[in-house]
């Protein structure tokens, strides 16, 4: 619960900074909070070994908000689903403090390897992070890009393949 917490209070400073006067409750009604909440419910059940009701809380995720997060990933507070609809996150994937998730994401593994990502990282719409690849801290990746090689810290990646366009 302390994470979920956390992950909305994430969201509610995103909203605030794009110039939004919203409360926390206002932020816990706005769209992708249900996404956050049944993927930080399953880990908590997969924690507790219940997983007959992590099953229940996934398949929820994919009918409710068209998101699919693997029941073994994991993500640090600070996690934000802005939009979930086409989100896909692997069950193996590792990630930081303060990661944004756009609709349309896919973050998955090739050949038994999934991306680690690091903390305070943005991913636009429609973005892919395929592999065994490692995304280093404070890094935006750009609408549509397809990650299949390492990132930097303090990068912008776009394009495909996605490549660095600013530093910093």
């Amino acid at each position: 619960m302390k994470n979920f917490i956390k992950d909305l209070k994430q969201k509610q400073q995103i909203m605030i900074d794009e110039g939004y006067q919203v409360s926390f409750l206002r932020t816990f009604f706005s769209d992708g909070t249900s996404a956050n909440a049944l993927y930080r419910m399953t880990v908590c059940l997969m924690r507790y070994r219940i997983s007959p009701l992590a099953i229940i809380t996934l398949w929820l995720n994919r009918v409710i908000n068209g998101c699919v997060i693997g029941a073994g990933a994991k993500f640090e507070p600070g996690f934000v689903i802005m939009h979930p609809v086409g989100v896909v996150i692997n069950s193996k994937v590792t990630g930081g403090h303060s990661i944004v998730v756009e609709s349309g994401v896919v973050i998955g593994d090739e050949k038994g390897q999934a991306p680690v990502l690091g903390e305070n990282i943005f991913i636009g719409a429609g973005a892919k992070i395929i592999g065994g690849v490692t995304i280093g801290n404070n890094v935006k990746i750009g609408a549509n890009a397809v990650v299949v090689k390492d990132v930097p810290d303090n990068v912008t990646v776009v394009g495909i393949p996605a490549k660095v366009v600013s530093k910093g």
